[in-house]
């Protein structure tokens, strides 16, 4: 059963039938291009169907490895940047909850924090100061192993690894997710003994959730994350087999750029569940960098809501008419929480007292809905059938075929990244790399 359903609230103003009807054949078209890899950057494409392709041995290693890792640590330091953590952490909090490295600590659970993703003293120092006295276990991801943020990270870790419990014992403690031939990763992780696991050629970091990237560090939240997979397969076996008329993905693709062609170049996802904002982090990952390139692409942004509303709410509804958005709501949300009674009602909330407050976030979402459609920001609408493994896979490979197909339709490579170097270069330039002399003249 598919656990996600796409809907819109989109009036004839903004969507037509004959626009459907037009683009559908184009539609399907780069859709064709996706699944037959006959596209530009086909070569990063093997995330397709890769519950179908993906190596069973090391998927039992890295089960392995999280019971090991829970058993030694109470935390682990995922060190890695882009795709080498957002995937990660937006799924242990879609899982887990906003506090979950809290009740984690609590239950006596392995904590799971993120370092290398910025170029922070502040935050390291932080994060350094927080993990002593703590047993802890390091997951260093990097295709290259010298990417600046990731890199400066494992250098401060594996300093403090050392320190406390000498080379040989941290040396057990690393796991490196890397490439399986080359890098400077993969040298020091033989050199050292790492235990280690592998990027795939054929997949793109953003695309890599599914891979070893996202899937140990899942594992060790308490992911289930054979369940993951399974229910992977059953998406892109879903939206794969099924005809334009039947298919959500597709039908989403089509909208989007409908809607685009039309001056609504921005794209809102919302969500009115907290722990949904790292997903939308992904997401924003995702599209920005597979769709914003020859001067082509939705801006991707989020929003959190009802939080937001309260924030850039006004500009969403009455500002420039340049936006639309797709909202993901949750049918069967974790936890039901009744709204209690006070005698002398003095907050005004008497009329939703012993109410469930989903009901009220449900009745929010729907009059922001109206609100917002009346305004002229048209509405696309995900629903969820809960916060499950399940649910989550769904959603993974719904977006991650939605923006292949769309990269397609637009005409552009949708699996490159070549403007995501451009600050390298300068970067490397300022702090006199070797190499770089040239670039700021």
């Amino acid at each position: 059963m598919s656990q996600l359903k796409f809907s819109h609230a989109i009036d004839k103003t903004y969507l037509r039938a004959h626009e459907i009807d037009q683009i559908q054949p184009f539609v399907e078209l780069a859709y064709d291009t996706l699944l037959n890899k006959t596209g530009a950057g086909s070569e990063y494409t093997d995330w397709v169907n890769w519950p179908d392709h993906m190596d069973i041995q090391e998927f039992e290693r890295i089960q392995k490895a999280a019971e090991k890792i829970n058993e030694t640590s109470d935390v682990l330091i995922v060190i890695g940047i882009g795709g080498s953590y957002l995937g990660a952490r937006a799924a242990i909090e879609f899982l887990n909850g906003t506090f979950y490295n809290l009740t984690f600590q609590k239950e006596k659970k392995t904590q799971v924090f993120f370092a290398g993703n910025n170029i922070s003293a502040t935050y390291h120092q932080e994060l350094l100061h927080l993990i002593e006295g703590k047993d802890f276990s390091i997951n260093v991801i990097s295709k290259s192993g010298t990417t600046t943020e990731p890199s400066i990270a494992f250098r401060l870790f594996k300093e403090k690894l050392i320190e406390k419990y000498g080379h040989e014992e941290a040396n057990r403690r690393i796991y490196a997710t890397t490439d399986a031939e080359k890098g400077a990763l993969k040298s020091v992780a033989d050199q050292e003994g790492y235990e280690t696991f592998v990027i795939p050629d054929g997949i793109g970091g953003r695309f890599t959730v599914l891979t070893a990237v996202g899937l140990l560090p899942i594992a060790v939240a308490g992911g289930d994350i054979k369940q993951l997979m399974i229910s992977a397969k059953e998406a892109f076996d879903e939206y794969i087999n099924t005809d334009y008329t039947e298919n959500d993905m597709l039908q989403y693709v089509a909208i989007r750029n409908i809607l685009h062609r039309k001056g609504k170049n921005i794209e809102i996802l919302a969500n009115y569940e907290p722990s949904l904002q790292y997903f939308a982090e992904w997401w924003k990952q995702l599209f920005g960098e597979s769709e914003g390139k020859d001067m082509k692409g939705i801006f991707p942004m989020s929003a959190n809501f009802s939080t937001d509303l309260h924030s850039i709410g006004q500009i969403i509804q009455d500002g420039i008419r340049n936006i639309f958005e797709t909202v993901i709501t949750i049918a069967n949300p974790t936890v039901k929480l009744t709204i209690p009674a006070e005698e002398d009602d003095l907050d005004q909330l008497g009329y939703i007292e012993g109410k469930d407050i989903n009901e009220i976030n449900h009745k929010a979402f729907l009059g922001t809905q109206m609100a917002h459609a009346q305004g002229g920001v048209p509405n696309l609408h995900i629903e969820l059938e809960d916060m499950t493994e399940a649910s989550l896979a769904y959603l993974i490979v719904f977006f991650e075929l939605a923006v292949g197909v769309s990269g397609y339709l637009t005409g552009i490579n949708p699996f490159n990244q070549p403007g995501v170097e451009d600050y390298k270069r300068n970067m490397f330039a300022l702090l006199e790399k070797p190499g770089y002399e040239d670039v700021l003249k």
